[in-house]
C-alpha cells in the first residue's frame, strides 16, 4: 500500500472519530438541557405552590356560616354592648389561654358593667391557636361553642361561664363537646337542641378557622390582646398597670364630653343595679 493510500485511510478514520466525538458531545449537551429543564419546571412548580399556600394563609376564605350578629370583614367579630357607645374595647382571646382566663375572671364583671352603662362597645376575636402547639381540640371546639352561643343570643353569659370554668392549659377539657354543652346549662335558655346540635356538628368550624387565619396575618402574636380605641392597654397602658379600676378610669377619660351609648343589658344577664364608674370620677384603688 502506498504512503498516499495509508495517509488517506488514516485521515478518513480521524474524520470518523471526530464526527463520532462531536455527536456524543451534542447528545450530552441535549441530555443536560432536558434534565435542566425538568429541574427548572419542578422549581417553578414548587414556587407556584408556595405562593398559592402563602396566598391561602394571607387571604382566608369567607366562612360559609357565621354566627348571627357577627360584624366586620367576613363577619369574624362578635360584638357585645351598644354600637353607639363612645369607646371600643377590642379583645383577642383563645378559650384555652390561661392568661385570657385570668384576665376574664378579673375583668369580666367590670367590662359587663361598662357595656351595660353604654360606655364601651366590645369586639371579641375568638382565636384558636393553642391546639396547634399543645394538641387537642379545646381551642377550636370552645371557639365554635362560643359562636353557637352568639348565634343563640347568649354569647356574653356563656363566654363568662366558659372562662370561669377554664381548665389548665395542658388539659384538653374543652376538647369534649359534651363538657361544652354541660356548661351551657349554667346559662338560662341556652341549653337547647339547636345549641347542642351546633356544638356537636361543629357548625361554625369554618368561621373558627377564618378568625384564626385573620389573627395569624395580624401584627398580634399573643393572647389576650386588649385594645381601647385601638391602643394597647394590656398588661399596661403606657407605664400604668391595668386593673379593673384603671380600666374604668381610662374609659371615662376617653369618653369625657361624649354622649354615652344606649344603656341597658346587651348581654343576657340583667343590668347590674350599680354600674362601674357611673360618674367620671375614677374609683379609689
Amino acid at each position: 500500500m502506498s504512503d498516499k493510500n495509508r495517509e488517506g485511510k488514516r485521515n478518513a478514520r480521524e474524520r470518523m472519530q471526530e464526527a463520532r466525538a462531536a455527536d456524543e458531545a451534542k447528545a450530552r449537551r441535549n441530555k443536560k438541557l432536558v434534565v435542566g429543564g425538568v429541574v427548572v419546571a419542578v422549581i417553578a412548580a414548587a414556587v407556584g405552590i408556595g405562593v398559592a399556600v402563602q396566598n391561602q394563609r394571607s387571604k382566608p376564605e369567607t366562612p360559609q356560616a357565621a354566627p348571627a350578629g357577627t360584624i366586620g370583614d367576613k363577619n369574624l367579630v362578635i360584638p357585645v354592648g351598644g354600637s353607639d357607645a363612645p369607646s371600643t374595647l377590642t379583645v383577642y382571646e383563645d378559650p384555652r389561654c390561661p392568661a385570657c382566663g385570668s384576665f376574664e375572671r378579673s375583668f369580666s364583671p367590670t367590662i359587663d358593667q361598662l357595656e351595660d352603662a353604654g360606655k364601651i362597645y366590645v369586639n371579641y376575636h375568638i382565636v384558636s391557636f393553642i391546639d396547634r402547639s399543645l394538641g387537642g381540640n379545646g381551642s377550636k371546639y370552645g371557639a365554635n361553642a362560643l359562636g353557637c352561643a352568639q348565634d343563640a343570643g347568649h354569647f356574653r353569659d356563656y363566654h363568662d361561664v366558659l372562662y370561669r370554668n377554664q381548665p389548665d392549659e395542658t388539659e384538653d377539657t374543652f376538647g369534649s363537646k359534651q363538657t361544652l354543652i354541660d356548661l351551657a346549662k349554667q346559662v338560662p335558655g341556652l341549653d337547647t337542641p339547636a345549641f347542642q346540635s351546633c356544638v356537636k356538628d361543629g357548625k361554625f368550624s369554618g368561621w373558627v378557622s377564618a378568625v384564626q387565619q385573620d389573627f395569624d396575618k395580624s401584627s398580634y402574636k399573643s393572647t389576650p390582646t386588649v385594645l381601647l380605641n385601638g391602643q394597647p392597654v394590656y398588661p399596661k397602658k403606657g407605664e400604668e398597670q391595668i386593673s379593673p379600676e384603671s380600666l374604668v378610669k381610662w374609659v371615662d377619660e376617653a369618653n369625657q364630653g361624649k354622649k354615652l351609648g344606649t344603656p341597658g343589658s346587651h348581654g343576657q344577664s340583667p343590668a347590674p343595679s350599680s354600674t362601674a364608674g357611673e360618674s367620671n370620677t375614677p374609683p379609689s384603688p
